[in-house]
């Protein structure tokens, strides 16, 4: 059986070196805290990480927009997949 491609095959390599460098992001703020850096430039690079993840997130939502919901529309579940994708911005957007 063959995985489905999604919306991001094409820049699936370029995806997971954003979200490797991300996680290295994350290591840092771990180290931060362990070094007992400043709380303002641990908060700093937080905000750096989200939003390294929005615009991750943003591009998957462009790829999803383009590619899987026009093959949805192609097979009349359009509607269907434009309210899961309106309920994975609604969840995107109520952080903290």
């Amino acid at each position: 059986m063959t995985t489905p491609a999604r919306g991001y095959t094409a820049t699936k390599d370029q995806l997971q070196g954003r979200l490797r460098r991300i996680e290295g992001q994350v290591r840092g703020i771990e180290k931060m805290v362990d070094e007992d850096r400043y709380c303002i430039d641990v908060l700093t690079q937080i905000g750096a990480i989200q939003a390294a993840l929005d615009k991750v997130a943003l591009g998957l939502l462009d790829d999803h927009s383009r590619h899987c919901m026009q093959h949805g529309a192609e097979e009349g579940k359009g509607e269907e997949m434009a309210t899961e994708m309106m309920a994975a911005v609604g969840r995107l957007l109520r952080r903290g």
